[in-house]
Order: C-alpha cells, then structure tokens, then sequence
C-alpha cells in the first residue's frame, strides 16, 4: 500500500487528490444508505404524522439519520478538500477520520471482552421490550421487524410473551394468551390486509398446533444462526470498511505533504523572481 502510494504522490497531487476523492465516494454512499434506512424506518412508522410529530425527537431511527448525514457531509469535505487542495478541510477532515477509527476500535475492542455477556444483555433487552409492547411505539417497531424478518417469536420460544400484561393468560382482555401478529407465519389476509388477531391464543396451543399458525423459535437463537451463517460477510466488510479508512488517512497525509511542498516551491519560485 505505501509502495503504491509513492507511485501516485510521485504523479503530483491530482492523482492523490482523485484517489482520495473515489475513497470519499465509497462512504458517501454508505453515509446515504444509512440515512435513506433512518428515513424508511420513519415513514414506516408514519412518524411524520401530525399525532406523532410531537414525539419524533426521541425515535432512534433519527441516530441512523444523524449517522448517515455525518457520515456524507464528511465524505463530502473529503472531496472538496481533495479536488480544491485546502489544507484545513483535508486536516479537519484526517482528525475526524482518525477519531472515527478510534472509536470503532474501541468498540470492537469492547464487544470482544463482553462476548460472553452479550447474549445474556440481548435476552434482557428483548424481554424489556416485550414488556413494554404495547406502549413504547419504537420498541413495537422494532420487536416487529425482528420477529418478521428472522421469523421468530419471543426471547427463547413463543411463550415468553406471557411476560406482557395484555398477553399474559390471567389478562382479561382478547389479547390474553396470544401473541403479537408478527410471530404469525402468515399474518395478511388475501395478501394485503394485516390481521391483528393471527396470534389470539397461541400460548394454549400446543407447539405441533402452534407451528402451523406462529414461528415456535425465540430470536435470540435465530440472531445467533444469522450471525454464525453470515460471520464471515461480517468480518469481512468490517475488515474492508476499517481499511479503507486507514487507507485514507494515508493517502489524506500523503496529499498534505504534497501539498506542502508544492506550495513550498512555488514560494521558492516566486522569491527567486524577485
């Protein structure tokens, strides 16, 4: 990599520049995916409804929103910095860069001294979640999309929905006993409208009932079968992401120092003249 590096400094700073500049592009998309997922999240929940306005300040879907706005406004000083040669956005830009892959390290660092809790703080998040599903919108949001799109139910089994008030067998209301209708295998009716009754009294059937109408599985198992299937891609894209960031602190210290000696001779140049 510095090898290749010298090469492109040895070209004169264009060629640095546009390198930085492609690198820039790479994170701009990534900053604009994570954004348009923040904003999906909120028009999926129609958080810009005029009864919800009110309390839009506190959706976590706004930190994949602030994430990806960072994340593209600082590709794009990248980019200006690079094809413009302005030495103090390419430094602001290199420290923000920098203080990025600290912070990432040190996460990773964090997630691999707690591997042995993390699936116990998982079970406690769930369960809290569940607890508090019918009055936390956003964790209903999100224990939904859980549910449906690794098709699981609960924690550790559908039963563990007895946990919530409504759900729980001894509530008076038509919820008691069921699950929410996101544990259910097919919860459309002719494809279209959502049935929010597919899980009323799921928990008195019996699993060989159950599994023709609800996914018997928790999620914390098929969170941990979606890792295990997908390690690999993981690790992967984490490798490559930390690396293009490292790669372009290289190449933004490189275009500095080019910088600077260019701008050094030219003052030579000029003195020489006068």
């Amino acid at each position: 990599i510095i090898n290749a590096l010298q090469l492109f400094s040895e070209s004169g700073p264009d060629c640095l520049g546009y390198l930085l500049v492609t690198s820039n592009l790479l994170f701009s998309v990534l900053g604009l995916v994570t954004l348009v997922v923040g904003l999906w999240g909120l028009i999926n929940k129609e958080s810009f409804a005029q009864e919800k306005i009110s309390g839009i300040g506190t959706d976590p879907m706004l930190l994949f929103c602030f994430l990806g706005l960072v994340l593209a406004l600082l590709s794009l000083m990248g980019c200006v910095g690079a094809l413009r040669e302005n030495m103090c956005l390419l430094q602001s830009f290199s420290a923000a860069v920098l203080l990025l892959v600290a912070a990432q390290v040190l996460v990773a660092v964090v997630l691999y001294s707690l591997q042995g809790q993390i699936a116990e703080y998982l079970r406690s998040g769930m369960l809290a979640a569940m607890v508090r599903y019918q009055d936390d919108l956003d964790l209903r949001f999100i224990t939904d999309e859980i549910q449906t799109g690794l098709q699981c139910c609960g924690a550790d089994t559908y039963r563990d929905w007895e946990i919530n008030v409504y759900f729980n067998c001894s509530a008076p209301g038509v919820q008691a006993c069921g699950v929410p209708p996101s544990c259910c295998i097919d919860p459309l009716e002719n494809g279209t409208v959502w049935n929010s009754q597919c899980g009323v009294g799921a928990q008195q059937l019996d699993e060989f009932s159950a599994q023709s109408v609800i996914f018997l599985g928790g999620c914390l198992g098929s969170i941990s079968r979606w890792i295990e299937q997908h390690s690999g891609v993981i690790v992967t894209v984490v490798i490559i992401l930390l690396g293009l960031q490292i790669l372009t602190l290289f190449i933004t210290a490189r275009l500095l120092q080019k910088i600077r000696w260019s701008r050094a001779q030219h003052d030579v140049y000029l003195q020489s003249l006068q």
